[in-house]
């Protein structure tokens, strides 16, 4: 017999209180409440809010009106340049799916993914356009093509039948945008880096696209009106969401198309920018520039980081010279940031140095993630929270995607267990951080031992003449595998090898001690994400320096 429930009778959703959550509702209110404040700026160019939501409903209605909609696939080829901030609301306005293009990814990948999503429509901008023309040779079906030409960008090809401006004047000046009839619904696709075969499409739905935007002003105190600089690119999880974010708060963006230490300290002092966000490399750019870069700069910065685990002596050095840091943890697969390392109030009263090794756990969960857990992987058991058993990262919640498009198998094996199975191998700390070991394709497993690389990397980034490390496994006859350490100096620094290995000696145990060294450049993606596979590949090439 079923209970009667008071609460459930005669009180039913309806229009008026209960609406789909989308991020869309906040360019909306922007328009409404700060229609003359600045939304971006794109060199001499000023947007307001009001400017923006307008640009974005003609890019919607354009859209429409070349039969553009529901499901929709449409790709951008762009830069961090104010069209493709207005993609993140134009496009799912008509109901589409916006897809933003990894910039540094090569033809055949670009052509893959056009072709995997059906793109039914490009945007790209002429800066890339080498890499789009060979890709649009490879695809099956040619989309629409349309050209973002940027006049403060001079160089490159038009490729499109018509370019963004010209583009947008064909919609409706009286669109608005509308209410989603589903927050289930996609809103965006976004392709893993694909390091052990082709891409894998993340789709993203409209309720964690909003949930996510408020809990990154959530994780970091964002107060209304922030100064957000894009170092950050916006093709990268959809900039960690930061576009609806800023929308949310009624933020600046400052566009910035080429992350290098003048053009960011430039931004900083010129336009008063009190967010920016980026992997470790950018940090240690701005970290190892010219100290007469950053003369002039009287106010707080704040600086988010993620994307590899930062070791503490970076953090620690971006306080030294006035940046303040908050380090956060997530993947393609959970919007970006699902975890932040909040700090706690008696971390105050530790030294820069102590502050920086907290900081560099990876941390609890953010806002607005529902759960996340360390276990072991195959029995799916919490590990204890001893700061020593290693275990895998799993979470679930609203911050998690629909699933990999068209990719069935390896969607039901990613949600094995009613959980999202990240692949990070980390400690859970008596206080309930988080601090991640290694991913686990990444361990190197020697003699039997377990070595983590991120271990190693944080014991080579303490040395004063290192600017980069990387540490990946080599194959060995005798031990199964040996650590490989690729490192770049500092610039006009001197080291060698034998003094490199007597340094790992006072600070690892012997079995840790890197067997193989590289100096030089180490590979990258484009959001600073060192590419070990690559590594792993060169290191079974290079001689040993420390004998078996």
């Amino acid at each position: 017999m079923q209970l009667k429930n008071i609460y459930e009778e005669n009180l039913e959703k309806n229009l008026a209180n209960f609406a789909h959550l989308t991020p869309l509702s906040f360019i909306e209110r922007c328009a409404s409440v700060y229609p003359e404040r600045p939304s971006i700026i794109h060199r001499d160019k000023i947007y307001t809010w009001l400017e923006t939501y307008h640009r974005s409903c003609l890019l919607a209605s354009a859209l429409k009106n070349i039969e553009v909609g529901y499901g929709d696939t449409v790709s951008f080829m762009g830069a961090n340049t104010p069209e493709t901030y207005e993609a993140h609301f134009g496009v799912p306005m008509a109901g589409a799916v916006l897809n933003a293009l990894n910039v540094r990814l090569d033809a055949k990948s670009i052509a893959f993914i056009l072709d995997h999503a059906e793109t039914k429509v490009l945007f790209t901008d002429k800066e890339f356009s080498d890499t789009i023309k060979a890709a649009l040779g490879l695809v099956k079906k040619k989309p629409i093509v349309i050209d973002i030409d940027d006049p403060y960008f001079l160089e490159g090809e038009l490729l499109g039948q018509t370019k963004y401006e010209e583009f947008i004047k064909t919609g409706d000046a009286n669109f608005r945008c509308f209410q989603v009839q589903d927050e289930w619904q996609a809103i965006s696709l976004n392709y893993t880096s694909g390091t052990t075969g082709d891409p894998k499409g993340v789709v993203y739905h409209h309720r964690g696209a909003y949930l996510n935007a408020v809990s990154n002003a959530l994780c970091w105190n964002l107060a209304s009106h922030p100064v957000y600089l894009w170092t950050l690119p916006m093709f990268h999880c959809n900039g960690w969401c930061f576009p609806w974010t800023l929308a949310t708060v009624a933020g600046v963006s400052v566009c910035l198309r080429h992350v290098r230490d003048e053009a960011i300290y430039t931004a900083i002092k010129q336009h008063g920018v009190t967010h920016f966000c980026g992997a470790p490399v950018v940090l240690n750019t701005l970290i190892n520039a010219s100290p007469e870069l950053r003369e002039g700069i009287c106010h707080e910065v704040s600086a988010m980081t993620a994307g590899a685990a930062p070791p503490a002596t970076v953090i620690a050095e971006m306080e030294n010279i006035g940046f303040g840091v908050t380090h956060v943890y997530g993947l393609t697969e959970t919007y970006g940031p699902c975890v932040v390392c909040s700090p706690k109030g008696e971390w105050r009263n530790l030294s820069v140095v102590e502050r920086a090794e907290k900081i560099a756990r990876q941390g609890v969960r953010a806002p607005l993630q529902d759960e996340v857990m360390v276990a072991e992987p195959e029995s799916m058991m919490k590990v204890p929270k001893d700061g020593k058993t290693v275990g895998e990262i799993f979470m679930r919640g609203n911050l998690t995607m629909k699933g990999y498009l068209k990719n069935p198998t390896t969607t039901d094996a990613s949600f094995e267990g009613g959980w999202f199975h990240s692949g990070d191998l980390a400690v859970w700390h008596e206080d309930g951080y988080i601090e991640i070991k290694d991913r686990s394709k990444d361990i190197i497993i020697s003699g039997g031992e377990n070595i983590s690389s991120i271990e190693i990397e944080s014991v080579l980034f303490k040395h004063p003449k290192i600017l980069e490390a990387a540490v990946v496994a080599s194959s060995d006859d005798k031990w199964g595998e040996v650590p490989c350490a690729f490192v770049t100096l500092k610039d006009n620094e001197e080291l060698s090898v034998e003094d490199l290995i007597n340094y790992c000696r006072e600070e690892l145990a012997g079995f840790k001690i890197p067997k193989k060294v590289a100096f030089g450049p180490i590979d990258k993606t484009s959001t600073g994400k060192v590419q070990k596979y690559l590594l792993r590949e060169k290191a079974e090439k290079i001689e040993y320096v420390v004998k078996n």
